[in-house]
């Protein structure tokens, strides 16, 4: 027999489970950035631990963005340590903790330890993961990509002293977690990501995706085109993925840009695929391509030559109107980035790619994506690495971005 209190009369009270005790106390706060005062700080933490409960408690199952995988919002949001940047404006914006404060193996697994946030609103920027790799060909594991990336990105530190851009003092820029895919569905998934997409760039939040196999494109650029109509393309690629269908099917890694084409999203006038390269069934795709007015620019047009003069004139041709860059990991040489799909020989350099991106700075980007990688064929991680860093110089990259 039980009581009101669903104990059973006389049985002893339930043990009382000690509370872990917390990585950061209230009172071993640090001042983690210049002009941040202990109590700002503190308010911080307590706004981002709000803001990831709210993130992974909006999950449970729904449709929409996921929290990265592995998340532990009870532990993490304390452990992260990041940190707010103050403007002229006193607006703050996020901050990835420095490792001089917080170490590298403290937190939540998001990109480069951003905080974590359900709704792209008062985003200027997003990390988006989009863990699928149903739309493959060859070799599978991009729907790890994601997961992997952040992981890497750990490394990665706050201003580019190359090129001189301050990021984090421009943009307001959070990790939004993984869109949630349906793994047994392509089309379906397709949905779910032009869903996601819309709700970002209704937002006026310009994504930075992180693949994935290279269908994932086709969703999202069909969610840029209702905002920005046609948009111009930066593709960096092994190929050129304008076939029509295998197997029977018109929607896989291999047709993104073909389905853009007949949908009217893309400003063919606009569009440059460089590092083109590989064997191919047949030359329709290269006919393709150029019938339709892409700028095709082969592999061995690149091999031991500096890429800043062709960006030069894809600037050019690009002019101020909205561009998208499209980023597949097999563009690099294999020797560069083995964990991918669909590996070819004799491609790009990561020096050429860091050309390539930093060609784009000034332009109207309005979203990016790095694509096809699989980190299950690199266990040394470098290819995520490099996928990170390049990343990272997307968001260099970006409109409204300072450079000093």
């Amino acid at each position: 027999m039980q009581g009101e209190s669903g104990r059973v009369p006389g049985a002893p009270p339930p043990p009382v489970i000690p509370r872990a005790p917390l990585p950061f106390e209230p009172g071993r706060l640090r001042r983690w950035h210049a002009g941040t005062s202990r109590r700002q700080a503190g308010r911080m933490l307590r706004l981002l631990a709000s803001s990831c409960a709210r993130s992974l408690g909006a999950g449970g199952g729904a449709r929409g963005l996921l929290p990265p995988q592995g998340t532990r919002p009870a532990l993490g949001l304390r452990g992260l340590g990041c940190s707010l940047s103050r403007q002229a404006s006193d607006a703050p914006r996020n901050q990835p903790p420095s490792p001089e404060l917080v170490a590298r193996s403290v937190g939540i697994c998001s990109m480069m330890r951003l905080p974590v946030q359900a709704s792209p609103e008062g985003l200027d920027a997003a990390f988006v993961g989009v863990p699928l790799d149903i739309g493959t060909s060859n070799r599978p594991g991009a729907r790890f990509g994601p997961r992997r990336i952040r992981e890497e990105s750990v490394l990665l530190r706050t201003a580019n002293p190359s090129t001189g851009a301050l990021p984090f003092q421009s943009l307001m820029v959070a990790d939004l977690g993984d869109v949630n895919v349906n793994l047994y569905n392509l089309q379906d998934s397709c949905r779910l990501i032009r869903e996601a997409y819309q709700k970002i760039v209704a937002a006026s939040c310009i994504p930075l995706t992180l693949g994935g196999d290279h269908t994932i494109t086709y969703p999202i650029l069909q969610a840029m085109a209702e905002k920005h109509g046609p948009v111009g393309l930066v593709h960096v690629d092994a190929h050129m993925d304008t076939a029509d269908k295998a197997l029977g099917e018109k929607l896989y890694h291999g047709t993104p840009f073909r389905r853009c084409v007949d949908e009217g999203l893309l400003d063919c006038k606009r569009v440059v695929q460089i590092g083109i390269r590989g064997s191919s069934t047949t030359l329709d795709t290269y006919r393709y391509s150029r019938s339709q007015g892409f700028r095709v620019v082969l592999a061995e047009d690149c091999w031991l030559k500096s890429l800043v003069p062709l960006m030069g004139e894809v600037r050019q041709q690009m002019g101020g109107k909205p561009i998208y860059i499209s980023f597949d990991i097999d563009g690099l040489d294999p020797a560069y980035a083995p964990g991918t799909g669909t590996p070819e020989i004799a491609g790009l350099m990561p020096s050429q790619a860091l050309e390539i991106i930093r060609g784009c700075q000034g332009l109207n980007v309005v979203g990016c994506d790095l694509v096809e990688v699989s980190p299950p064929y690199d266990p040394s991680g470098n290819t995520a690495l490099l996928a990170a860093n390049l990343l990272f110089e997307m968001l260099c990259a970006l409109p409204k971005v300072t450079v000093v």
